[in-house]
């Protein structure tokens, strides 16, 4: 399937920014299974200082803005083929190692619910089932419902307030997954959805290590492994390492943010 994607995000400021710097991972790679035909990212009021692959293998672009400007725009469009491979990515490794991601992060913390969610599953079963298994347990203990939580949510607390967004069940299964010593990592992206084009947020899922098969994604927000309606940016452990645009300004203004994404074939 070819999707098409235009992904802007309009950052506007009460008062001119003297200083701002950001990092982009808006470029998709090309793996089994997805093929990039065209991508383009443009930046209003800034430039790319350095393009760089980084650890985890995500093409990365640094951007120093204007000063003193009082908007941002940044989009991101293109077109990809993607392959439904079952969620199966298979054995494409890097330079990071396996066992990286079974480290924990800040937002990956295990607390008593999510040791609790992890002992619960069947530990005789073998790994792709038992994390079959832990995708249907996340996405029964929490509803999808945006607003409950932000971007600095830790898994635990999710799974405490039994509702949030995709990034917090990707947070929790791999929180949960590391517990059972299965490599796991966060993966962000895009959706293709039936019937809705428009979205104001990429989306992100998890992917998890199984011997013999490689890297297997799975998306316990849908409860299903992606198929070709979804299109892979980033990896890494979690959120901050594969979130599409994060940076830091200097300045003492308020910083509105507008996301609008177009996902279609």
């Amino acid at each position: 399937m070819l999707l098409t994607v235009r992904h802007v995000s309009h950052y506007a400021y009460d008062h001119p920014v003297p200083y701002a710097v950001q990092r982009l991972r808006l470029r998709p790679p090309t793996v089994p299974g997805q093929t990039v035909r065209q991508w383009d990212v443009a930046i209003d009021n800034g430039k790319t200082e350095v393009s760089y692959v980084d650890g985890f293998g995500n093409r990365t672009d640094l951007v120093q803005h204007n000063r003193n400007v009082s908007e941002i725009v940044i989009t991101a469009s293109g077109s990809v083929e993607v392959e439904d491979r079952a969620g199966v990515l298979g054995p494409v490794y890097g330079t990071a190692p396996l066992w990286l991601f079974l480290r924990e992060t800040p937002l990956t913390l295990p607390g008593e619910r999510i040791r609790a969610l992890a002992g619960g599953l069947e530990p005789d079963s073998d790994r792709l089932a038992l994390l079959h298994g832990l995708m249907n347990a996340v996405h029964e203990a929490v509803a999808y419902r945006p607003g409950t939580t932000s971007v600095t949510t830790l898994a635990e607390d999710a799974l405490a307030e039994g509702s949030g967004v995709c990034q917090d069940h990707s947070h929790i299964f791999l929180s949960a997954a590391r517990l059972l010593g299965i490599p796991a990592r966060y993966v962000s992206g895009y959706l293709l959805m039936e019937g809705v084009e428009d979205q104001t947020a990429s989306h992100a899922w998890a992917e998890a290590h199984v011997d013999g098969l490689g890297w297997v994604g799975f998306d316990a927000a849908n409860n299903v492994c992606p198929t070709d309606r979804y299109l892979r940016l980033a990896t890494g452990l979690d959120y901050r390492d594969a979130a599409p645009i994060s940076g830091i300004r200097h300045g003492g203004t308020t910083e509105s943010l507008a996301v609008h994404i177009n996902v279609g074939q």
